[in-house]
Parts: structure tokens; C-alpha cells; sequence
């Protein structure tokens, strides 16, 4: 009786699996010459007889895609392989020093809208003694966002009864004597890839306009936890492109003929314009860094993994980190302080050291500049070489480096990699048309980035990565002979791709203005493996020598 019944399983499970694949293989079959064309797409030749010889091979393999294919993926479904920028034998140290933050007295300005452009600190002080409550302050960046957000196209949606909340909540811990930190009872905003409960998470683009993920974002349950108060949640370029999405350009509060750039538009444009204090973004190649520089901000782009990216939208999973976005690197050190660190949803983010100490004498570091990428640049009036000077006349031995250039990165290995996750994040959205909801639909758009990515190998996705792990060896063999590395933002080469690409973390900061368009321009430091710390006091010590980062638009001064 076992035995029969155990035979009738086995029939039942094979008519199952003919039957799926007689589903499966109802489309259009593929022929040889399909074959010999395909091989074209990879720069592979095959004599006739290896393609008659493939065949059989081929078609069971198409038959398993489309099997797979019937089943659907969530875009937050990880990979079960993980990416990590410590290289074999590399050891971080944990120790963690407290960090003693020092927040100068200060007083409430007669002209209210000046609160507007005050730093994190500043704003801390007055909430902390009780000069202003958090929901007097709450209510100023919210009235300020609703005034401008139209101009600026920088807000999807605002969060006003969560934050009043909020706010009401730190007061009263406050009034208490429960002072929980430099952020309780600040406001800011979040990039809206980040899921929180109770509302939209659009991703910035037209098909997810109505999305609700009933989730609360790592970032944001810090935050919280930090008292800090949530006022809105910021556009992004559709699916973390560029500075468009589906309401509209992001505006640059420089010059709102031009966009903030992206994909963290939103974030950069509104605190540049004062309307909060900080934002949160994201970047997977340039989305912190770019839109920091051009709204004449500081971004950083910490260490990969030393964020939990859970709660928030997947582009990519080997090169997705989140990230500050301040008007300065001092309000930059208050916020990471609070953000970073793992709920251990994230299988490539680790607990870490943040040993941070404000005003720090920067020429207790060892500081290097990427003279290869400094010797491009022939106008030594250039802001770049303006940075070089600063640091020399406060007395800093600048050591020359060259940084890892063609001879490290010969070939476009960024393109291959973000390439093909972000299409394989973005499966169903490509294989059920959703793409054509997009409201940009052009060449350089991810519609089409997802289709022609569809054209890419999986050896050479895996040999993308294997030439990858050999920069993050060049990488890391610079890095360990200096402290930080000054390198131009703009028009140095490969530097975003290769250090987005290792994992090293980095920090824009502005350096006065461009002589022809009268926009923002700014310097990237680069800081080792886990090292924020040393980063941030670097970009803290030059920004206590220029000041740039206290330069606002005056439109928005009012």
C-alpha cells in the first residue's frame, strides 16, 4: 500500500512539472540562428556545430526562466549573497569613545526667520533650554515648507500630524528633564524611499504614486528614538534617478531655473532653503554627494554598511547607502551619531565606532590630496586648488598622492554592476509593463536601462565584481598610509564610481561659487573604511577656516 501510494506522489508531482512547463514553453520556441545572434550581444562566437550542440541546453534553461519568471518578487526580497568593503585579514576596531558635544550659548533672534538658517546645534540649545518649545519650532519649518515647496518642488507629502506629535511628545520629555540628545525636538525630513507607517511611499514615481508600506524605516525609528521630529518626506527623482519625478523638476533654491540634481533632490533642496534643519538621502552612485554639491551643502555618503538600508527601496543591493544631508559637516557628525548602526535586517551593515570629537585640530591628521586629479585642473583660481591653500597656511603638511585612476578602473565596472541589480530589483516592473507608467521614458531613463540591462550576462556581472574586489585592494592600500584624501567633487575622473564601488566614505562641502553660472561649487574629502570620525573633523577643521556653509540664498532669508 506505501508503495503505491508513494508511486501515485511521484506521478502526481511529474504531471505537475509537465504541466507548468507545458505552460512555461507556450511561447514563441528559439531557433539556432536566434542563438548565434544572442552571442553577438555578449562578444562571443560559436562555430555552428557548438550552437547545434547547445541547443537542448539553452531550451531547458529558457523553460527554468520561465518557471521562475510565474513567481514574483518584492522589490525588499534580499539576495542571499552579501556585499561587505573589508577585504580578508582587515580587522575594525570597535572601541567607541564618548563623543562631548559642545553646543555654544545662544539666543533667540529678533527677526524670527533667521531660525531658519541656524545649525543643528544652535537649535539644540534653544530647544534644550526651553527659548523655544519643539512645537514652535515644528510649526516654523512646516509653515516655511508649505510657502516655498511649490516653487521648489522639493516635498511629496507632509507628515504634519505625526510631527505635531512628536514635537508634543519632546516637549514634554524635555519639560520632564529627559533630554534624550542634540536632535530631540529638531525637525527634518526624509527621502521618500524610506517606509513609514500611516503614509505614501511613492519612490518618486508615477506607479507608486498610491504605494503604503506598513513598515518603519531603520533611519527613521533612530531618529525617533533620538526625539527627533518628522515633518515631510522629500522628492526624489523617479526610482532614485536625477532630480525629476512624477510631480515635477526639483528646483535648486540657487538658481530654481536649474534642478538640484539627484537622486537625493528633495533633501538637498530644501535644507538648502532652510525649510528644515536636515534631511535624509540616499546614495548608490553620486545621490548624496551631487545634489549636496550643487545646492552648496554638506552630504555624506558614510561607509557601505555602516547604515541599515531596511524599510527602504532596494536599487541596489551592493552599492545602497544612507546618508546626512546638512549645511555643514559639524551638523553632519550630531546626525550620523544618531543613525548609525544595524537593527541586523541588513546582512551587509555592522555595529561600528563613530570616535568623533568637535573642533578637532585638523593638522593632527594626515591629510592627503589626489595630486593626479588636482593637475587636471590647468586654472589655479579654481575654488579646488583655493581648498589646497587653506589647509597649507593653518598648517597642514599636505601629502601628494596619486589616486587609483584608469590603470585601477579600466573599464566602466560601476555601469556593470548597478546595471544588472537594478534591473533584477526592478524585475516585475520591467516584465509587466509597468515601466510604461513612467513619466520619462527616454534613452538615459531606467525604463530603458532596465530593458537593455536585461542584455547583460551573469559572468559578466560576477566578473564586474571580481575586478571590483582588485580596486577595493588599490583603494584600501591608499588609505592606509593617510588619515583623509582631498579630491575635486566634479570633473576628477573615475574618483564617485571607484569609491562608491569600495565602499569608502565621503563628504561634499561647498567652496564658494562658480565664476559663470554663480552656483554652488564644493571639494570631496575621503576617509577610510569605518572612519567617519576622522572625515567629519577634517571637513569641520576647513569649514572653521572658509565658511562657505554659512552662505544662503537671500530670497530665502525673508
Amino acid at each position: 500500500m506505501k508503495k503505491i501510494f508513494s508511486l501515485l506522489i511521484v506521478n502526481a508531482v511529474c504531471f505537475a512539472t509537465v504541466a507548468l512547463a507545458q505552460e512555461a514553453n507556450k511561447s514563441a520556441p528559439i531557433n539556432v540562428a536566434d542563438m548565434a545572434a544572442a552571442a553577438k550581444l555578449f562578444d562571443l562566437n560559436f562555430t555552428q556545430q557548438e550552437l547545434d550542440t547547445m541547443y537542448d541546453g539553452i531550451q531547458d534553461n529558457l523553460l527554468n526562466y520561465r518557471l521562475m519568471h510565474k513567481q514574483t518578487l518584492a522589490n525588499s526580497v534580499p539576495m542571499s549573497l552579501w556585499q561587505s568593503p573589508l577585504l580578508p585579514g582587515m580587522v575594525i576596531d570597535t572601541r567607541k569613545d564618548n563623543i562631548r558635544w559642545k553646543f555654544s550659548a545662544t539666543e533667540m533672534p529678533a527677526n524670527k526667520n533667521e531660525l531658519a538658517f541656524y545649525s543643528v546645534s544652535q537649535l539644540a540649545y534653544l530647544v534644550k533650554n526651553k527659548k523655544i518649545s519643539s512645537v514652535e519650532l515644528t510649526t516654523f519649518f512646516i509653515d516655511r515648507l508649505k510657502k516655498y515647496e511649490d516653487t521648489l518642488h522639493c516635498v511629496i507629502s507632509f507628515t504634519e500630524e505625526i510631527a505635531l506629535q512628536q514635537a508634543q511628545a519632546a516637549d514634554e520629555e524635555i519639560a520632564a528633564g529627559k533630554y534624550r540628545g542634540p536632535l530631540h525636538g529638531i525637525p527634518y525630513g526624509l527621502k521618500d524611499l524610506f517606509a513609514v507607517k500611516g503614509t505614501k511611499t511613492t519612490w518618486g514615481a508615477a506607479p507608486y504614486q498610491s504605494q503604503i508600506i506598513e513598515e518603519d524605516a531603520y533611519v527613521y525609528q533612530r531618529l525617533k528614538e533620538a526625539g527627533a521630529v518628522l515633518v515631510a518626506k522629500f522628492s526624489l527623482g523617479a526610482l532614485a534617478m536625477g532630480d525629476y519625478w512624477y510631480g515635477g523638476r526639483t528646483r535648486n533654491p540657487w538658481n530654481t531655473a536649474t534642478g538640484s540634481s539627484g537622486s537625493s533632490a528633495g533633501s538637498a533642496s530644501a535644507t538648502a532653503a532652510g525649510l528644515v534643519p536636515f534631511a535624509i538621502g540616499t546614495e548608490t552612485w553620486g545621490s548624496i554627494i551631487s545634489p549636496a554639491s550643487t545646492c552648496g551643502l554638506s552630504g555624506l555618503r558614510p561607509t557601505f554598511g555602516s547604515i541599515s538600508r531596511s524599510g527602504g527601496m532596494t536599487l541596489s543591493w551592493s552599492l545602497d547607502k544612507v546618508g546626512p544631508i546638512c549645511r555643514s559637516a559639524a551638523d553632519a557628525a550630531i546626525v550620523f551619531a544618531a543613525i548609525h548602526g544595524t537593527d541586523g535586517a541588513d546582512a551587509s551593515a555592522i555595529h561600528t565606532r563613530f570616535n568623533y570629537q568637535p573642533n578637532s585640530d585638523g593638522r593632527a591628521l594626515m591629510i592627503a590630496y589626489a595630486k593626479n586629479y588636482f593637475d587636471r585642473i590647468t586654472d589655479t583660481s579654481r575654488s579646488e586648488w583655493k581648498v589646497l591653500q587653506a589647509f597649507r597656511e593653518a598648517g597642514c603638511n599636505l601629502i601628494p598622492v596619486d589616486f587609483p585612476d584608469t590603470s585601477a578602473y579600466p573599464f566602466n565596472i560601476m555601469d556593470v554592476v548597478i546595471s544588472a541589480e537594478a534591473a533584477a530589483a526592478f524585475d516585475d516592473f520591467t516584465r509587466n509593463n509597468i515601466d510604461d507608467e513612467m513619466t520619462r521614458q527616454g534613452k538615459f531613463d531606467w525604463p530603458n536601462s532596465f530593458r537593455v540591462s536585461r542584455m547583460m550576462t551573469a559572468v559578466e556581472y560576477i566578473n564586474a565584481n571580481r575586478h571590483r574586489y582588485l580596486l577595493m585592494k588599490k583603494m584600501n592600500e591608499l588609505m592606509s598610509t593617510v588619515d583623509v584624501l582631498i579630491c575635486p567633487t566634479r570633473g576628477s575622473g573615475n574618483q564617485s564610481a571607484i569609491t562608491n564601488l569600495t565602499g569608502h566614505p565621503a563628504i561634499c562641502v561647498p567652496t564658494g561659487f562658480d565664476n559663470r553660472n554663480k552656483l554652488p561649487t564644493s571639494i570631496t574629502f575621503i576617509g577610510g573604511l569605518y572612519e567617519e570620525g576622522k572625515l567629519l573633523a577634517a571637513a569641520e577643521w576647513y569649514q572653521r577656516l572658509s565658511e562657505w556653509h554659512l552662505q544662503h540664498p537671500d530670497w530665502l532669508k525673508k
